[in-house]
């Protein structure tokens, strides 16, 4: 059975691309997020989007319209509690994440699966806070940006059913994507790999080795990565990178091949997060 309205809890921008990758899938969504700032940040990065598909042909006008007709933007889950699915996109934190699954469970129908798109945040760890639901708790990790990338990183709490998971495939498949399982592990598979590399990064930065530009041009065209390890970390942001690290670092052993580089951490106490706040590693408006 196909999932006829969703849910998206937190409109940043993993919930933004959620919902609007929904809404241009012909699923209705919406937005829910306590900020009415971030609501309409949402709105227009739904606006612009659409806008841009018409502009380079990819969608006509009335799929354009269509999609933003099926898009609603709310402060309260009460407000969205006749959604029949439910995703979390809210920040990188399990005790936040936890806060909002007791709400979920609170607020939505039995039939309707709890899913996460955490991207290190034991699936496991996280049902735990709902224990009477935990069958239906699921890791849906989306890429960014979510309109473009084509994954959907699935994977199964220890409690998950097996409906449960089938769901999520079909419903991952019926938004365009290629759901691919793993394991109930910190960081799962994407950012177990992906993190300790833009780590190296920054301890070769901070050890000499070479700065910023040559590190992400070296990794560019010697091993043809779209984008070079220092510039995705902007790219995703550099206080997410820093969590999911911790999260990791304490979830497989307190290893210290996943503690964040101090610079890293400097650069995001200083509040250089990267694109988000217009400096990170680099600044943006100028050179990037």
């Amino acid at each position: 059975m196909s999932v006829k309205k969703i849910a998206v809890i937190g409109g940043g921008t993993m919930g933004s691309g959620i919902a609007l990758t929904a809404a241009t899938n012909g699923i209705e969504a919406v937005v829910v997020d306590i900020s009415e700032e971030q609501l309409s940040r949402a709105k227009e990065y739904h606006k612009k989007q659409v806008a841009r598909a018409v502009s380079k042909e990819r969608m006509t006008q009335e799929e354009a319209d269509a999609s933003l007709a099926i898009l609603s933007y709310v402060n309260s889950l009460d407000e969205a509690s006749d959604a029949c699915w439910a995703v979390e996109a809210a920040t990188e934190n399990i005790d936040v994440k936890k806060t909002i699954f007791k709400h979920m469970f609170e607020t939505f129908a039995e039939h309707v699966v709890l899913a996460t798109n955490t991207s290190s945040i034991s699936i496991t760890d996280l049902s735990s806070a709902i224990p009477e639901a935990a069958n239906r708790v699921i890791g849906m990790h989306f890429f960014n940006p979510v309109p473009v990338m084509k994954l959907v990183e699935i994977i199964k709490g220890k409690e998950t059913s097996e409906e449960t998971t089938n769901a999520t495939i079909a419903l991952s498949e019926q938004m365009g994507k290629i759901p691919v399982p793993a394991n109930d592990s910190a960081g799962f598979v994407s950012n177990r790999v992906l993190m300790p590399m833009i780590n190296e990064a920054f301890h070769a930065w901070t050890d000499g080795v070479a700065d910023p530009e040559a590190i992400d041009s070296i990794m560019k065209l010697g091993c043809a990565f779209p984008m070079g390890p220092l510039r995705l970390a902007d790219y995703i942001g550099l206080d997410v990178c820093r969590d999911i690290m911790m999260v990791m670092y304490d979830g497989l052993e307190e290893n210290p091949k996943y503690l964040p580089n101090k610079k890293l951490v400097e650069l995001v106490e200083a509040g250089h997060l990267g694109d988000k706040s217009g400096q990170g590693v680099y600044e943006y408006g100028k050179n990037n």
